[in-house]
């Protein structure tokens, strides 16, 4: 068993190590990051969505924003599309596709950003999301794990992690990156959070 553990944390090292050396998706991630300092500078609001564990990666990347990360700052007004009493109506009411994209169509504004996670790139929920996004004027932020992916083609910058053959490994290196979104955004926003790094900003 230690083995199967051993191979497992080697793997997820790989996966890491292979992201490290691709500096198109560190750039996307900047980009990224650049598209979300610049909404909430400008009174816009970050939206999330995913599903199953991609919708906890979603409402993590919310709470973080609303509540703290690292140190006490104001509140950032970033949504999670997880509500189960707007999910069940929609879903019942126009079908299962439609459940964030409604959200968007209802709650976005121009100058917003959604984030849409999907370790296929492929998720009709998210691409239909994705697409009312862009109708509406949002900018799109995707995280897959996937490249040339459907989702890539809706996507202002679409962060790719190399995860590997299972979305396990893929929605390992998605919370790296939103807890590395989180953090140049919070830099950028708030830089007496880090003043106290050895040698400043």
């Amino acid at each position: 068993m230690i083995e199967h553990v051993k191979n497992s944390l080697a793997d997820a090292q790989s996966a890491l190590n292979r992201f490290l050396q691709d500096e198109r998706s560190l750039q996307d991630i900047v980009a990224a990051a650049d598209l979300l300092t610049y909404a909430f500078r400008t009174s816009g609001k970050a939206f999330s969505c995913g599903n199953g564990g991609s919708m906890c990666d979603a409402m993590h990347f919310a709470e973080e924003f609303t509540g703290r990360f690292r140190n006490n700052r104001q509140g950032v007004a970033a949504i999670a599309i997880s509500d189960p009493t707007h999910i069940t109506c929609v879903a019942n009411d126009y079908g299962y596709d439609q459940v964030f994209s409604r959200y968007i169509q209802a709650h976005g504004r121009p100058g917003d950003v959604l984030l849409a996670i999907s370790t296929s790139g492929k998720s009709r929920s998210i691409l239909v999301a994705a697409e009312a996004a862009r109708e509406l004027g949002l900018r799109v932020i995707g995280l897959t794990g996937s490249p040339e992916s459907p989702l890539q083609a809706l996507c202002d910058v679409c962060i790719c992690s190399p995860g590997g053959a299972y979305a396990d490994r893929v929605q390992e290196m998605h919370i790296k990156i939103i807890h590395i979104l989180l953090e140049l955004v919070e830099r950028d926003l708030f830089p007496e959070n880090y003043m106290s790094e050895k040698g400043g900003l």
